[in-house]
């Protein structure tokens, strides 16, 4: 697919499907019933639908204030849209089998989704890598306070692949060494500081447009986008010493 737009349509669209499949299992999730919390549980697909939809819409629209070229980033959302759909399509299948998503090495089967989701997971740290090292060699564009948005937001956005990658190294070490249950409950001191660092390259960027509509003056918009940026700093900062103190 050459045409740019075309890929921003499939993107957006793709991402707005995740979306309505964290919502349908929100409701499967009232009718049916069980527990939130755990290995199994309908909030995998809930979270990761949700989460997976709209963090793709969120970069697709981010990365068009990257100085990158248009073919580059054709292709790398695409991948980064067929990755998170193998994500979310992986986690909602087991889900619906009743057995854990990540971490599973109980039968072949679940060890192949397992370890195909591990391996997605590599891919979104190299694609949104890409995409970080070109928002931070040539200066992003868009208005006021922008630039300084779409930096803070991959940087933030930088920290939740660390940990998440923690999270997985963690657990495969864990389950190869016969400790599957605590291979499970290992995630929870990371999940804070993951979910918080995740949504930033949506959150400071969306702010930054939103100030360009004021007629506030611009030295004032970026004061204000580097206020929340730090704001944000000091949120993930706070999430990473729980991790730390709860390891």
């Amino acid at each position: 697919m050459k045409n740019p737009r075309a890929a921003e349509r499939l993107c957006h669209a793709t991402g707005l499907v995740l979306i309505l499949s964290g919502l349908v299992h929100l409701v499967v999730f009232a009718a049916d019933g069980g527990p939130w919390d755990g290995p199994v549980s309908w909030r995998k697909p809930v979270t990761f639908g949700l989460s997976f939809g709209v963090t793709l819409i969120s970069l697709t629209w981010v990365t068009s204030y990257l100085r990158a070229g248009a073919r580059t980033r054709t292709v790398l959302l695409l991948v980064l849209a067929a990755d998170c759909v193998a994500e979310v399509g992986g986690i909602t299948l087991q889900a619906w089998r009743g057995v854990p998503s990540h971490l599973n090495m109980e039968t072949p089967f679940d060890t192949a989704v397992s370890m195909t989701l591990a391996v997605g997971g590599g891919v979104l740290v190299v694609v949104l890598t890409v995409f970080a090292v070109a928002a931070f060699r040539y200066r992003p564009e868009g208005p006021a306070g922008m630039a300084l948005a779409v930096r803070a937001g991959f940087a933030f956005l930088l920290v939740a692949l660390a940990s998440g990658a923690v999270m997985i190294a963690r657990g495969v070490v864990l389950t190869r060494t016969g400790h599957q249950e605590a291979a499970y409950h290992s995630t929870a001191p990371f999940k804070p500081l993951h979910g918080v660092s995740l949504h930033a390259v949506l959150v400071l960027p969306l702010l930054a447009r939103l100030l360009a509509r004021t007629s506030w003056h611009e030295r004032t918009r970026r004061r204000i986008v580097a206020a929340a940026a730090g704001c944000y700093g000091a949120a993930v900062a706070g999430a990473g010493v729980w991790a730390a103190l709860t390891y």
